[in-house]
Parts: structure tokens; sequence; C-alpha cells
């Protein structure tokens, strides 16, 4: 018996089987992928032919019909055991189809909501579509994007720089939120968009201390030109709002399954190397850090699948979200972060020790571990929120003294 987490739906198993075929592969792959800083192709053919980029289309669309977001961290922490950087990759372009399937299930059949939502989703069963997707942009948040949407009688203009597109340079299209304004003045939008849309100009910019294979570029947008309906208006700029609060948590509490995986694999190499090893029987000293690993990997493992079991209950009692209120909005997003922070700190912990154990040969860049300990350092800085901020955010919350800005 263990803590380790398994999948509570049929979809889930199913969504889950795949990913699991593809650890091996993935992790066969993963050095040259990282020494070279460049994304891996084959391991999204991999997720295309085994139905996991396709887990959140609807089963008549052709995909897998995954719902449970509990499932959807599990997968990620799959995935993650094989390649951090295609597990956080792909988990975006998840977000992105999970939101359309929702989109396409609320729709009244034929509306034009519910065509194009239909279409995208099978497009992205054929594996005929990769979405990318960011909100990141340097010197402001996620609540205060620069990059801007202007109306026009043609669609909308779009200008602006995202930073961390992950998987941008194999995706086929790109989803992020701009600033637009309407007459009931400034808000967020989510928007898609082809990456050979005129305008689109990936920088080719990545070189990172870790993930280096997950494509993280920059991508700017100068003067593109989309439908009206591209945009998705989804709250007031500069303000938390429902909404957003619901939209961002969702889409980033999958990405802490991914430091999850990296520990649970750090953790199977350590165990693996001291059983292969004559003295290790023998020496209290691995006793005790193996025992620290397992009770670590223990804990982040309890917190993330009762806040993938929360957030299924969460979405079930509020009709996926559509009628949550401002302060259930805060309280997931606060859930979020506790879960964040503990799986975040014992997972950088465990590669850690999995390292001290591991003697000079972990050093070595051949090492997997070497790879594991740069990319779990990628944990903490993805927001909402830094470490730096988690607490004054998750204190507020607790005082009811909800945050605005």
């Amino acid at each position: 018996m263990s803590y380790r987490i398994t999948p509570i739906t049929p979809a889930g198993e199913r969504v889950i089987a795949a990913a699991s075929t593809l650890i091996e592969p993935f992790q066969e792959r993963a050095d040259a992928a990282d020494r070279a800083n460049e994304i891996c192709a084959v391991n999204y053919t991999d997720m295309q032919r085994s139905g996991v980029a396709a887990a959140f289309v609807p089963e008549e669309l052709g995909g897998l019909n995954l719902r449970s977001l509990h499932d959807w961290i599990l997968t990620i922490a799959t995935l993650a055991k094989g390649d951090g950087s295609a597990a956080i990759a792909i988990s975006m372009h998840l977000s992105t189809t999970r939101g359309l399937a929702a989109l396409y299930r609320a729709s009244e059949a034929g509306s034009p909501p519910y065509i194009r939502a239909k279409n995208i989703l099978e497009a992205v069963a054929k594996g005929e579509m990769l979405i990318c997707s960011t909100t990141t942009e340097r010197g402001t948040d996620n609540l205060h994007p620069l990059s801007e949407a202007v109306w026009n009688e043609e669609g909308w203009i779009l200008n602006g720089a995202k930073h961390f597109v992950t998987m941008s340079p194999l995706a086929t299209h790109v989803a992020t939120n701009v600033r637009m304004r309407d007459e009931d003045g400034d808000h967020i939008a989510n928007v898609l968009l082809p990456m050979n849309t005129e305008g689109v100009q990936p920088q080719g910019d990545w070189d990172a201390l870790g993930m280096r294979a997950s494509g993280s570029q920059s991508v700017t947008f100068e003067n593109c030109l989309v439908p009206h309906d591209a945009l998705r208006k989804i709250g007031p700029w500069g303000k938390w709002s429902t909404p957003v609060l619901v939209n961002r948590t969702l889409a980033n509490v999958p990405l802490v399954g991914a430091f999850l995986g990296i520990a649970e694999a750090a953790f199977q190499y350590a165990v693996d190397a001291q059983l292969s090893a004559k003295s290790s029987k023998e020496r209290p000293g691995v006793h005790h850090a193996l025992a620290e690993m397992e009770i670590s990997l223990a804990t982040a493992q309890s917190i993330l699948a009762r806040l993938g079991e929360m957030m299924d209950d969460f979405m079930a009692t509020t009709k996926g979200g559509a009628t949550a209120t401002y302060e259930q909005g805060h309280e997931l997003m606060k859930d979020y972060q506790s879960a964040k922070w503990v799986v975040n700190r014992h997972a950088i912990d465990i590669v850690s020790q999995a390292m001290d154990l591991s003697g000079g040969g972990g050093f070595l860049a051949r090492n997997p571990l070497s790879r594991l300990y740069r990319d779990v350092r990628a944990g903490p800085f993805m927001q909402p929120y830094s470490p730096i901020d988690a607490r004054d955010y998750m204190g507020k919350v607790l005082l009811g003294a909800y945050p605005e800005e």
C-alpha cells in the first residue's frame, strides 16, 4: 500500500493508461532533447496517437471524454515521470481543449459557439491541432495583460508580447489573454488564433536552466487580425473576478502534477539505485533518507489528490464554475496555493535528497537526476502565485479580505 494517486473515473483510467505507455519512450528521449534545448516532436506525435492530446474531447467527436480534474492532474504527473517538459506543454493544450469541451456541451446545438468548439475539438481528435497557451508578460501579472485587442470592422487587431509560450515551436494555434475594451470598460479576454496568422512572430529565445525541451519561447503579436468571434470576454481588466479566479485555478493546478511526477521519478530512481547497491541495507543513513523521501512524497500525493477531488466537487456543484460566488472563487484559488506550496517544496526536497544519495554520479550531466534537479525548480515561480506572494494572498482570503487587484 502507498499514497500513490489512482484514477477515479473510467475516462481517467483510459487516459492515464495511455499516458503510462509513454513514460519509457519519453525517458529515452529526454536527455537528448534537454541537451539540444529543443522540443521533441516525436513526443507530441505519440500523445496524439495515443489519445492523450484528445483527452478532453467528447467521445462522439473522437476523444476520450475526460472530465475529471483529479484525473487530469494524475495524467500530467504520469507523463512527467518520463519528461517534465512534455508534461507541462501538453497540460496547457489540455487546458484549452477542456474549456472548449465545456463550451461545446453548454452551447445550443447549431449555434456559432457550438459549431466553432465542435470544429476545433474534431480537429484536435484527428491530430490536426496542437494548442499552446500562455498568459505571461514581462513586467506585469495575470490581471493586467498589456497585450491588447482593438476592434475594427474586419475583426480584432492584436498587438503585444507573451513569454513562456510553451510548446509554441510545434503548436498550430496559440491561446492567450489580452486586454480589450467595449462600452462597459476594459476587460480580460481570451483569444485563440493560428500560429501562422500574419504578425505572429516566434522569437526562438528559449534558453533556460530547466524544462529545456518545453519550447517555451517568447512570441510577439504585431497587428494580427482575428475574427470577431475569436475573442471571449472573461472579466474586468485589473481585478479578480469569479470567472478569472476559476479559469486561472483550473488551468494551473494540473501543472503542479508535473512536479509531483518529477519527484516520483527521482524517488524511484533513488530506490532502484539503492536496491542494486550491496551495502545499502546496512547503512542507516540511506534508510533514513529514503524514509524522509517517502514521507515527503506521501504528503505531496495526499494534498494533490484531495485538491483534485475538491475541484471535481466544485465543478459539479457550481455547474462548471458558472454559479460559483466570488468568495468560492477565492477559496478555490487559496486551496490551490496551499497544494502548490506543499508539492513544490516537497518535490524539490525529494529530488535534492535523491541527488545526495546518488553521490557524485548524480552530478554528472548524463545522469537523469541532473535534469530532474533543474526541471523541478520551475515549479515555484509559475504564476499565480510565487512563493513571495502566496502566503500574503492566502492570509487575506482566510480573513475575508479578498484582494481585488
